[in-house]
């Protein structure tokens, strides 16, 4: 998972989103504007609606390679994601900074699964069991990691040395790792071989391209043609593996080598 690139938007756009919003959040009780915001969605995310259409293609334009899924970015997205679960805040249904585009096997395990931190630090579950009171969940910081509005890269590092598996940067019981573990568990990005065994071929995937860049680049590849391969590297899917392969080539000494071969491959 990475932090999701800004992309631009038409001002019909968000005035569309923001005509949706008023409906929600114009109903008297909490639990009106919950049944509102699923109904409404359920009735304007639709092809034939067009504000979902530029909606749907701006999500697209963020995801990486044929349209990867935000969160695991393996599988391709065709869901339109609420980052915060409208059945738990419909006063972002239609809220643009709350969407990504999402896979089904990321989607439908999270859910309306969520939790918040505490201003005691404790992390607390504020998902709303079936035929529970609808009331609004507690106070206290999101604990999912939001990539529309934060670089996990902050939370979390791939071990790209031995498990491909995500681990929090920071120390047990600091709020950061709270935050990445939480993140990792109801994502399942760290219980789904499929997706561990996916990181690895895409490391062997950008080491080789990298490769392959620096030998044609040392034997007088034209410009033109090097920008497709490096054109090619930055549309592959798991585009965390490639971030955190610069971020610790060190503890790669066959990566950190072509990188100092090819310093510029830093920046790609």
């Amino acid at each position: 998972m990475i932090q999701l690139p800004h992309t631009d938007v038409t001002a019909q756009m968000l005035n569309g989103l923001a005509q949706y919003q008023q409906i929600v959040d114009s109903q008297a009780s909490y639990a009106d504007r919950v049944a509102t915001a699923k109904s409404e969605f359920s009735a304007r995310n639709k092809k034939t609606n067009a504000v979902f259409r530029e909606v749907r293609a701006a999500l697209s334009r963020m995801c990486t390679a044929t349209r990867r899924c935000c969160y695991c970015e393996d599988s391709m997205a065709d869901e339109v994601e609420h980052i915060a679960p409208k059945d738990l805040y419909p006063e972002q249904v239609f809220d643009w900074q709350n969407y990504l585009y999402a896979c089904g096997p990321c989607n439908s395990p999270k859910g309306s699964q969520y939790a918040v931190i505490t201003v005691e630090g404790q992390l607390q579950l504020v998902s709303r069991a079936r035929g529970a009171p609808v009331t609004e969940p507690a106070g206290g910081i999101h604990a999912l990691i939001n990539p529309r509005l934060e670089n996990p890269q902050d939370f979390l590092w791939l071990d790209i040395v031995d498990t491909f598996t995500f681990v929090p940067t920071e120390e047990a019981g600091t709020l950061s790792e709270q935050r990445a573990t939480y993140t990792c568990k109801v994502l399942a990005l760290n219980n789904r071989d499929v997706l561990i065994e996916a990181r690895r071929v895409a490391f062997d995937s950008y080491r080789a391209r990298l490769v392959e860049y620096i030998h044609n680049r040392d034997n007088g590849t034209p410009a033109h043609d090097l920008e497709k391969l490096v054109s090619g590297m930055r549309a592959m899917a798991n585009p965390a593996v490639w971030l955190e392969m610069k971020r610790s080539r060190a503890a790669r000494p066959d990566i950190e080598g072509l990188f100092n071969r090819a310093p510029e491959a830093l920046n790609w």
